[in-house]
């Protein structure tokens, strides 16, 4: 082990502090609203809750999670990950495995591969796309959430460079001992783009589950919003149909404030809980799928 330099660690001492200042902005404002949602709504409205509840009550999750338009919303957003998932992954996987192929092998291989990333650079456009999924008779589906974006360039260019940079003997091996172009592809490739494969499926699972834009494009009706949808329309939009009636509500414990917190935080939970069991792939595979070998 060499002695490290004044310099080195110097630098590693202000990297490190850097990244636990951007860490501690990231998380601050999620525990904000964790401790809002949490907290009564006096407490709240008086500006009182900062990092810990005040006077705290689950009321606000209690009556969120029995609200049928959130839990409509979320069941959405659910099926919408489901499918997107897998049309996403399938398509992502068919594209990148020519791709990663030599010349020699797919001699029209470069012309594919700049056809994909000019799409990366230029776009149609809103008006042409929303032109085409009406054109389609996708309105209002859930096919106008899932098909427009099924296939990602970046998540593609990431997993072709991982197959370029898996050692080619074995698939020669397979190929002598009469495996086809399916057999290859499936019992070798992707066993072994494990880390590859979990770092896609990471964007994709996120992707899906935090858009909301195409959501209200493409769906006239509020009741097929996803939930990134529905909570814009009521933390941004203030849209008096879909915010909870005074009625409804018990004033001491639950207040429009915290009734937001508490469904953007249950919007959020799902990531939170999938990260930590793919981030152990995370940065093997993107770091292999970056640098073409």
């Amino acid at each position: 082990m060499h002695k490290l330099t004044v310099g080195r660690r110097a630098f590693l001492i202000i990297n490190c502090v850097v990244l636990a200042v951007m860490a501690i902005a990231c998380i601050l404002p999620l525990v904000n609203v964790l401790a809002i949602s949490m907290s009564s709504s006096s407490a709240a409205a008086a500006g009182e809750v900062k990092l810990w509840p005040v006077n705290f009550t689950v009321a606000s999750y209690k009556h969120a999670l029995g609200k049928a338009e959130f839990m409509t919303a979320a069941a959405v957003s659910l099926q919408r990950v489901a499918l997107g998932y897998v049309i996403s992954i399938i398509v992502t996987v068919l594209t990148a495995f020519p791709l990663a192929k030599e010349k020699r092998s797919f001699s029209s291989r470069t012309v594919y591969a700049w056809f994909f990333i000019v799409t990366m650079m230029f776009h149609g456009g809103l008006i042409p796309s929303y032109m085409t999924i009406k054109a389609l008779g996708m309105l209002d589906t859930m096919w106008a959430l899932v098909l427009p974006g099924a296939i990602s360039v970046f998540n593609v260019i990431l997993l072709m460079n991982f197959f370029r940079n898996l050692p080619k003997e074995i698939e020669e091996a397979a190929y002598i001992d009469g495996a086809g172009h399916w057999r290859v592809l499936w019992s070798i490739y992707i066993p072994l783009s494990k880390p590859a494969i979990a770092t896609i499926t990471l964007f994709m699972v996120v992707g899906h589950w935090n858009s909301w834009f195409d959501g209200l494009i493409y769906m006239n009706s509020p009741a097929n919003y996803p939930l990134q949808s529905y909570l814009q329309t009521i933390v941004i939009g203030n849209d008096p149909s879909m915010v909870p009636t005074n009625e409804l509500l018990d004033a001491s414990k639950i207040s429009d404030r915290t009734f937001k917190a508490a469904q953007v935080f249950l919007a959020a939970f799902p990531v939170l809980v999938l990260y930590p069991f793919l981030q152990k792939y995370f940065m093997k595979g993107l770091v292999m799928g970056s640098v073409k070998g």
